[in-house]
């Protein structure tokens, strides 16, 4: 539509969303001399980014130099043209490659994000051509929200529930493993003891957690480096449609709290609203196994992800490019069910791979290597299961795990876990074949998938899936497991426990198709003038698949950073 702009706001860049994706097309662009806007339909930022793990997978970045690891691209990228194979776009994998250690130079000189290394984070397919063993991922550095100012604080997203300990959040590596070794060092325990009370004392304090970790990290650090940069963002702020002239898009018309009004865009509108993953609809159409859309439990927060940008973008011609191998970036979950009423969502990480758990199906058997990635286990999950059939599994586990390990959302001991049982969502059984009939799983066939699992097992080996054979998998494990193989320990005391996993995920792969340079394209693949889509609002670059921890962030944080660098050294017509 077109619209006349005398006489309203102007900015040389609006930004919809408040992601990584558009956080780091904001800040950059603004670093480079514009005038930017970023509008937030949602009274906080940072949407699905704010729920993550907040890890990016961008190799050859300037910790792993510093680590002496100097990789040639052409080995991430054989990487990436190994496992993308018919879904390779070699036009966008090589612009995300140049960009991404680019993006942790930009990011980690000139602004208050800061990174630490994943030095011991491997890719998942590790047999694969131009896999590594580590190297190739950045997290934020963990930060007091009272360091990042009262501004920051007003608009950050709180820590997502079900990932946290009371509220406060914990982050992967020697911090989750102090956790994880609470009862069984004193060390970890001192550690554990330090971080709850200080979380406990900021509670009374403040009234919310002060420890950022994770996704929060990265919010709170892009957003304290977006207002540093003189970024106005408006939260509570939603974008109605775009405005064009001569095939150009010029501006958006906003509703914000009792007003609507148009803003100019002088140099170019970014879509980056976090995809479609809420949309039941746009889940039917294009989820595998969602004959309704309501068959799938999405983990971004309520009223976030629900196709915004995508919708915005077919207005003015774009279109969707569900070309990729899955439409969504899936991750196994469970349904937490709370006295007040209320039906949480749990990511499936960090159980899986621990020593003395399984997957099984409706008929007991095991389906894929549990200690595999997420997105893996949840395709492995939607083949086993009959057409017609609900797709879910259930984690297997003895006493003698929960002892060490958390299943799902119930936390290993000296946690107690009775209202979980109560909720039926952890189920006991006295032997196995109890357990089985408590779960609605085949008894004969759970038993004999259990007796062939310990036998091997207890060799330290998985005949069937080769579990633990892999530098991701035996990660993904403990190193300080009795048996053999740190991912493989018996499942052979009862009593036994349960908890019921469907498919759910982190957001969606297919997206806005847009080119290498971020560019939203129309039905003949011609970039539409002044309009850019990054995050999950942009098809991934990964055309579908999941071949490492950190493959939406890092590009979302890439193609964001490019774009802002393009529409910052634009010149305004």
């Amino acid at each position: 539509m077109t619209e006349e702009l005398t006489g309203r706001e102007e900015f040389d860049v609006v930004v919809i969303g408040s992601g990584a994706g558009g956080l780091s097309a904001a800040v950059t662009a603004a670093h480079e001399g514009a005038r930017v806007l970023v509008v937030e339909k949602s009274p906080v930022c940072g949407g699905a980014t704010a729920w993550s793990g907040g890890w990016m997978w961008t190799p050859r970045h300037r910790f792993a130099r510093a680590a002496g690891v100097h990789e040639d691209v052409e080995a991430p990228k054989s990487y990436l043209r190994a496992r993308l194979g018919d879904n390779f776009d070699e036009p966008k994998v090589d612009a995300y490659l140049a960009g991404a250690p680019q993006m942790v130079d930009f990011f980690e000189e000139k602004t208050a994000l800061q990174f630490t290394p994943g030095a011991g984070v491997a890719d998942i397919h590790g047999s694969s051509p131009g896999a590594a063993d580590g190297h190739r991922q950045v997290g934020p550095t963990p930060v007091r929200l009272t360091e990042l100012g009262p501004e920051v604080a007003t608009v950050l997203r709180r820590q997502m529930f079900e990932t946290s300990f009371l509220g406060m959040g914990i982050m992967a590596g020697p911090d989750l493993q102090a956790f994880l070794h609470s009862t069984r060092s004193v060390r970890a325990f001192t550690h554990c003891a330090r971080r709850v009370t200080r979380h406990m004392l900021d509670l009374a304090v403040y009234r919310r957690g002060q420890s950022l970790v994770n996704g929060t990290a990265l919010v709170g650090r892009l957003l304290r480096s977006a207002f540093d940069a003189g970024v106005q963002i408006r939260v509570g702020t939603a974008a109605t449609s775009l405005l064009t002239e001569d095939g150009r898009v010029t501006g958006v018309r906003l509703a914000g709290p009792g007003d609507s009004y148009t803003v100019a865009a002088r140099r170019g509108v970014v879509l980056a609203t976090g995809g479609f993953s809420h949309d039941v609809d746009l889940r039917r159409e294009t989820f595998a196994r969602t004959p309704t859309g309501r068959e799938h439990w999405t983990l971004p927060p309520a009223g976030t992800t629900t196709g915004d940008g995508l919708r915005l973008a077919t207005t003015v011609g774009g279109r969707l490019d569900d070309s990729t191998a899955s439409a969504a970036a899936y991750c196994p979950v469970s349904r937490v069910r709370y006295v007040t009423g209320r039906t949480g969502v749990f990511p499936h990480i960090l159980d899986r791979g621990k020593p003395g758990v399984i997957g099984v199906v409706r008929n007991g058997s095991r389906f894929v290597n549990e200690a595999n990635g997420y997105h893996d286990y949840t395709l492995g999950m939607l083949d086993a299961v009959a057409e017609g059939d609900e797709v879910c599994s259930w984690l297997i586990a003895d006493a003698a795990y929960l002892r060490r390990y958390p299943l799902g959302i119930a936390k290993p001991f000296p946690v107690p876990r009775l209202n979980h049982r109560l909720s039926g969502y952890l189920v006991k059984g006295r032997t196995l074949a109890d357990l089985a009939r408590r779960c609605g799983i085949d008894p004969h066939g759970l038993e004999k998938t259990v007796s062939m699992f310990n036998e091997g097992a207890r060799r330290g080996e998985d005949p069937d899936f080769g579990r633990g054979t892999s530098v991701f998998n035996r990660a993904s494990g403990d190193p300080d497991n009795p048996w053999p193989n740190p991912t493989l320990a018996p499942i052979e005391k009862g009593p036994f426990y349960a908890v019921k996993v469907v498919p759910g995920s982190f957001g969606t792969f297919a997206g806005v198709a847009t080119d290498e340079r971020s560019r939203v394209l129309d039905a003949d693949d011609a970039p539409i003038d002044g309009l850019y889509a990054v995050g999950v609002d942009q098809a991934s670059v990964m055309g579908g698949h999941y071949p490492s921890g950190g493959i939406n962030i890092g590009p979302a944080m890439t193609f964001g950073y490019l774009t802002g660098i393009e529409l910052g050294r634009a010149v305004t017509r």
